[in-house]
């Protein structure tokens, strides 16, 4: 058993008290080396960072995103995208309209806990947890709102294979300064579906296994959108690719960095009586 000061702790015993873990002398706390270990990088960083480099490659510098398009969001008969006319009501009215009111909402949620948090001991232990998620969403979204005004990227609908009047320019090769600009680059709507993703950073420390339906949560409804946005030919498969990203590298930064992977305080306690009670 080793005495370590409280300040290097994840969580902490009380003011200006020590706290005794397992282990050798100046060992880190198992459950603190599991939110910065070689695991944790591979799992949330390394692997997710390849794929995401195989799918933006493949989109800046093939024709994966004109192919796909061309397969299934484009219906050529009717020379429109199936999300529009007839389709409008479930690709505009349901997913875009509705679905950004649900994670608004959601928002809103976490932004009463985390004032409510100071009144209601309760739900004390949620206030750092949904600072953090708040933090997260507004910094990717910010991230994703500045990407669009600068990155000058068209969307599909507006392109000659698909009845418009611009060229289709390679994501990131150069574009001719006479047309006009363009602000579809990457998507807005489905990274408001990824932003889910800091739920399951906020939780991984509490509740494991709720994380990873948050985390499945997360997938699926930034994927709903996604697909959404790509029937009303708004986005690429490329623009929502980068939109998840920047969701989940600023979540995975933010949880890694300033909050050091802290949002809880009584979390290695909580996890390890779980795994006691599902050992």
């Amino acid at each position: 058993m080793a005495t370590v000061p409280c300040e290097v702790l994840p969580y902490c015993p009380g003011p200006g008290r020590a706290a005794t873990v397992p282990g050798a002398a100046g060992r880190p706390l198992a459950a603190h080396q599991g939110a910065h270990g070689r695991r944790f990088w591979l799992r949330h960083a390394v692997l997710p960072g390849a794929a995401f480099a195989a799918l933006a490659w493949a989109g800046a510098r093939t024709g994966l995103d004109l192919a796909l398009a061309r397969a299934w969001a484009f219906d050529a008969a009717a020379g429109r995208f199936i999300g529009t006319g007839p389709g409008d009501w479930w690709a505009r009215g349901l997913l875009h309209t509705g679905g950004g009111a649900a994670i608004r909402a959601a928002g809103v949620a976490l932004l009463i806990i985390w004032l409510l948090a100071r009144l209601r001991p309760a739900l004390m232990p949620w206030r750092r947890a949904a600072a953090y998620a708040l933090t997260a969403v507004v910094v990717g979204a910010t991230l994703v709102g500045l990407l669009k005004a600068t990155s000058n990227v068209d969307c599909p609908r507006v392109l000659e294979p698909f009845g418009g009047a611009r060229p289709y320019v390679h994501l990131f090769a150069d574009r001719s300064n006479a047309l006009p600009q363009a602000n579809c680059f990457p998507g807005g709507h489905s990274s408001s579906g990824f932003a889910l993703f800091a739920l399951y950073f906020a939780l991984r420390d509490r509740h494991r296994r709720v994380a990873r339906w948050a985390l499945g949560l997360a997938l699926a409804v930034g994927m709903v959108f996604a697909f959404g946005q790509e029937a009303r030919g708004a986005h690429f498969l490329s623009h929502d690719v980068w939109s998840a990203a920047i969701m989940w590298f600023t979540g995975l930064a933010l949880y890694a960095g300033p909050y050091r992977g802290r949002l809880w305080s009584d979390a290695p306690r909580r996890q390890a009586g779980e795994q006691t009670m599902t050992g």
